[in-house]
């Protein structure tokens, strides 16, 4: 077969990664939103999901989408790893921008749908749900355990960063396993999530937190700006640091055999 027939099409890879994103975003957002605290403040046992479910529910929307779309556009549905991965040399620093694009459309898609689906749900369900910010990332007010912005920073950088280099680890050409990746990701991203939802409702994804800021009113947009540039910082340190430490210069490599 020529390249043409198998190597997808830019157009294709987009497409893919909209699509991927999408996936993680309804995955996360609708379950923190129509799961979570299902069944809080009636008579009958509670049936939410919880914290726990929501971590789970983006670790399985990550494999799901992994395997799906990873082949065909390499599986970020996040900017920020996007640049994390061109950062380390893994992706070309010319296609960030269309595949950034159409992470934030996947994602924005993803939350209006939930729009959609609320409209008809119970009465004031939905002007609820915006009025309590949509499961918008925050601080103060917008963080589930009353985290202020230092603590919302600083998660950010490191679990973006401790995220990108599992990334970077597994999916690495002569070290990484295929076949496993995927898993190793969603349950990376699991993790980060149970340790991070009470501080700021987890980002670590740029697409995610724009796609719940558009609803989650005006405090949720104005606090929008750390939860862009604090996990893009956080993913850079990943592929910079990934790059120096683990990936031999060529001229290194060749004086020392693998092994010595």
């Amino acid at each position: 077969m020529s390249d043409s027939q198998t190597t997808p099409s830019t157009a294709t890879a987009l497409v893919a990664e909209a699509l991927g994103t999408f996936l993680l975003v309804i995955g996360v957002i609708g379950t923190a939103l129509f799961a979570a605290g299902f069944g809080e403040g009636t008579d009958a046992a509670n049936k939410g999901v919880g914290f726990l479910g929501v971590a789970l529910a983006v670790g399985l929307a990550v494999i799901a989408g992994v395997y799906a779309f990873g082949p065909i556009s390499g599986g970020h549905f996040n900017p920020a790893v996007t640049l994390g991965l061109a950062a380390a040399g893994r992706f070309p620093w010319s296609k960030t921008i269309g595949y950034i694009v159409a992470q934030v459309i996947g994602g924005a898609v993803a939350t209006t749908v939930i729009v959609l689906i609320g409209l008809y749900g119970p009465d004031s369900w939905l002007a609820a749900a915006q009025d309590a910010g949509f499961a918008s990332n925050g601080w103060d007010d917008l963080s589930p355990a009353g985290f202020g912005i230092g603590g919302a920073i600083v998660s950010e950088v490191v679990f973006t960063a401790l995220f990108v280099l599992v990334i970077l680890g597994v999916t690495h050409p002569t070290r990484g396993n295929p076949a496993l990746a995927g898993i190793a990701i969603g349950l990376a991203l699991t993790l980060i999530h149970l340790v991070t939802i009470p501080i700021d409702n987890t980002s670590v994804n740029p697409a995610r937190s724009i796609a719940t800021a558009i609803y989650g009113g005006p405090e949720a947009l104005a606090q929008l700006w750390v939860f862009i540039v604090f996990p893009i910082v956080g993913a850079l340190l990943a592929g910079i640091a990934y790059r120096a430490l683990f990936e031999p210069r060529v001229g290194a490599a060749q004086a020392v055999p693998e092994g010595n």
